[in-house]
């Protein structure tokens, strides 16, 4: 109870002790964003490098566990792990492997978010495709979604954004009438997150919301393509460095600037995969799985790309745990060096999802695939990248940087968890929020 009334008091600290609040927040992701591309000037983020030059800026975020995109996106607007706001992966686990949409649903998330308290405070919101906002409360809103299987996203954006009439307004004013290429990230073109950039400038000019949240993808999606230091991720990255300006110079030109702080971070960073294991295939040679399709299992892993997590059928299925821990412990080193096992004991510290009874996570450029039969380890042709590893991987850390009133200049922490960013929106904002997992660095405030 002293923490719920503690935490409550801080929201309401820049209201009530201080006298002071922004009235606009500007939250941008760089899905993707490795601390290195700001404090490395090679990167080339002259702008974001500028920005962190005037406020303040952390040498790395640690995500949630898996570290990867939906599950980030939201901590980063409830303050707290998946286990608590219920966005546990990019897609939910279905126990026979069948495909189907992501969590994009605003009502799978569990808990208040920035977006209701902002609403609740009279305070009107934007997003240009943040993760989980189809059907949220947000005044001008252009959810992520695609249709799974499809390289066209362009119809079922236009079939959720609101209000009616957006998406038109958009293409209209802003971006022109957009060609299947011009909503999606192939060939190594950067014209969505363009795009992106220049949607998100425009809302802010037309409409200053009180909260505009912008979600840049491209760097993520080429890190796949070609691991960490691709042609592509650096094109992406100063692709979203220009972006980061249009939305700068929106602000300026709404006149706003002074009463507006920017918050640039990302959800998880990248490692170089070199091979792929499939954690099913030993559950099958020993008797655990025999056909997820057809629901003939006891035990079987959910893989997220640097991490899998492993589920039983009877969760107090304890014999076939055991079995699974026995035949992982028993391979050979030469296996063995390529995962750490994470018990359930730290799965619950991490608050990761509660339906899994332990995850692996890879090491030496592992990540982990879903496949039931063939190969135990398939090494990759060519460097891949991954992220979804357990957050004690350096390489898989995020970046944070900030700027505006209140906020301090030229400090750089050494450390921040991604549950940090929404108490300082909170603080920021002014505005009443509920119990966060998160902490407030005191030392970033000028007031």
């Amino acid at each position: 109870m002293m923490k719920r009334v503690f935490i409550l008091l801080l929201a309401l600290l820049p209201v009530f002790v201080y006298g002071q609040s922004v009235k606009y927040v500007v939250l941008i992701t760089i899905d993707g964003l490795r601390p290195e591309f700001y404090l490395d000037s090679s990167w080339g983020m002259v702008n974001l490098r500028h920005l962190m030059s005037e406020g303040v800026a952390a040498k790395g975020v640690n995500p949630v566990f898996p570290s990867v995109t939906y599950p980030d996106h939201t901590t980063i607007i409830t303050g707290v792990a998946p286990a608590r706001h219920g966005i546990y992966f990019n897609s939910p686990f279905r126990p026979r492997g069948e495909g189907g949409q992501s969590y994009v649903y605003y009502d799978s998330i569990k808990v208040e978010t920035i977006f209701d308290a902002m609403r609740k405070a009279g305070r009107t919101t934007a997003d240009i495709i943040w993760p989980v906002t189809v059907h949220a409360p947000i005044d001008f809103n252009v959810p992520d979604i695609a249709q799974p299987g499809s390289r066209d996203r362009r119809g079922i954006t236009a079939e959720y954004v609101y209000p009616v009439g957006l998406w038109n307004v958009l293409q209209d004013s802003v971006v022109g009438r957009l060609e299947a290429a011009d909503w999606n990230m192939f060939d190594d073109e950067l014209v969505m997150d363009e795009n992106i950039g220049r949607m998100g400038a425009y809302l802010i000019k037309k409409h200053k919301p009180g909260l505009t949240a912008i979600h840049f993808a491209a760097a993520d999606h080429y890190q796949h393509e070609y691991g960490r230091d691709g042609y592509a991720v650096r094109a992406a990255v100063a692709g979203i460095d220009r972006g980061i300006k249009s939305v700068l110079e929106a602000v300026r030109r709404a006149g706003i600037k002074d009463s507006t702080a920017i918050i640039v971070t990302g959800d998880h960073g990248f490692e170089d995969v070199y091979r792929v294991l499939q954690p099913n295939v030993l559950l099958r040679q020993n008797g655990l799985l025999t056909d997820v399709r057809r629901d003939q299992w006891r035990a079987q892993f959910y893989q997220q790309g640097g991490s899998a997590f492993l589920v039983l059928k009877d969760a107090g299925d304890r014999e076939a745990l055991s079995r699974v821990v026995a035949v992982f412990r028993g391979l050979p080193d030469s296996v063995r060096q390529y995962f750490a096992i994470i018990d359930k004991e730290r799965l619950e510290k991490m608050g990761a999802f509660p339906g899994a009874a332990l995850a692996i996570s890879g090491l030496k450029g592992t990540a982990f695939g879903s496949k039931q039969d063939g190969r135990l380890i398939d090494v990759l042709p060519v460097v891949k990248g991954n992220h979804g590893f357990f957050p004690d991987h350096q390489e898989i850390r995020t970046g944070f940087v900030a700027s505006g009133p209140g906020i301090r200049q030229g400090l750089v922490l050494p450390e921040m968890n991604i549950v940090d960013i929404c108490p300082l929106i909170v603080r920021l904002a002014g505005i009443p929020f509920g119990v966060v997992d998160g902490r407030l660095y005191p030392e970033m405030f000028t007031f």
